[in-house]
C-alpha cells in the first residue's frame, strides 16, 4: 500500500459543514502524519493546514491522539481496502490480485520519484510500542487485511487454482512480505524491491 499524494490549494472546509471540518483535519492529519510523523506534527500545523480554527477542532476530536486513532480508523484502513483488499478480492485469482497490486504501486513509486512508505507500516514503526490504544487500532487493520486474504486463498485451494497450504500463515507471509518490501522501497528511495519480491513471493505461493 503506497501513500497517496494529496493535491495542492484545497479550499478551507466551510465553518458550516462539521462534517466537512472533521474529514478535513482527516484528510490533513493523515497527509502530515505521514510527511512528518507523528511525533514531529505539531498541532498548530495541523490548524494553519486545515485552515480550521483550534475551537472547531476540539469540537470534533479530544486531542491529537484522538485525532490519529480516527486517521488510523477511517483514512489509513480506507486506504489498505482500496489499495490492497478490494483489488485481490475482485481478481480471478490471489496470484492475479497480488501480482496486479505489487506492480500498480511500483508504477505509481516510480512515477512520483519519491517513496514515503507504507502510511500503515509508518505508523505502526512509530507508535504501536508506544502505546497499547495505537497497538490495537494497528492490529484491527492488519487482522482484517490478513483475513481478507486469508479468504481469497481458501477459495483458490478450494477451487485448486492454489496448492494446499496453511492459508492464515501464507496471508501473514504476505503481508510481511509486502511490508518489508516497502519498508527497502523507502530507503532506497526506489519500487525495485517490489519488483524483485512479487517472483519470490508468486513462487512460494504456487509451491
Amino acid at each position: 500500500m503506497a501513500a497517496k499524494k494529496k493535491r495542492a490549494g484545497h479550499a478551507p472546509a466551510r465553518k458550516n459543514d462539521p462534517e466537512g471540518v472533521r474529514a478535513r483535519f482527516l484528510d490533513v492529519a493523515a497527509e502530515l502524519f505521514q510527511s512528518r510523523g507523528y511525533s514531529a506534527t505539531g498541532m498548530q500545523a495541523i490548524f494553519e493546514a486545515a485552515g480550521v480554527t483550534a475551537g472547531a477542532f476540539y469540537h470534533h476530536f479530544e486531542g491529537k491522539k484522538d485525532l490519529a486513532l480516527a486517521v488510523i480508523e477511517e483514512r489509513v484502513a480506507a486506504e489498505v481496502e482500496q489499495t490492497w483488499i478490494a483489488p485481490v478480492r475482485a481478481a480471478k485469482t490471489t496470484l492475479d490480485g497480488i501480482t496486479a497490486v505489487f506492480k500498480s504501486i511500483a508504477t505509481q513509486l516510480a512515477a512520483r520519484q519519491a517513496v514515503r512508505g507504507c502510511p500503515l507500516n509508518n505508523l505502526t514503526l512509530e507508535l504501536a510500542f508506544a502505546d497499547p490504544d495505537f497497538q490495537e487500532s494497528l492490529a484491527r487493520v492488519f487482522a482484517h487485511w490478513q483475513s481478507e486474504l486469508e479468504a481469497k486463498l481458501k477459495h483458490d485451494m478450494n477451487e485448486r487454482v492454489l496448492p494446499r497450504s496453511k492459508p492464515g500463515a501464507l496471508a501473514a507471509y504476505i503481508v510481511a512480505v509486502y511490508s518489508g518490501a516497502m519498508a527497502l522501497c523507502k530507503v532506497q528511495q526506489s519500487p525495485a524491491p517490489l519488483l524483485q519480491c512479487l517472483p519470490e513471493l508468486r513462487d512460494r505461493l504456487s509451491s
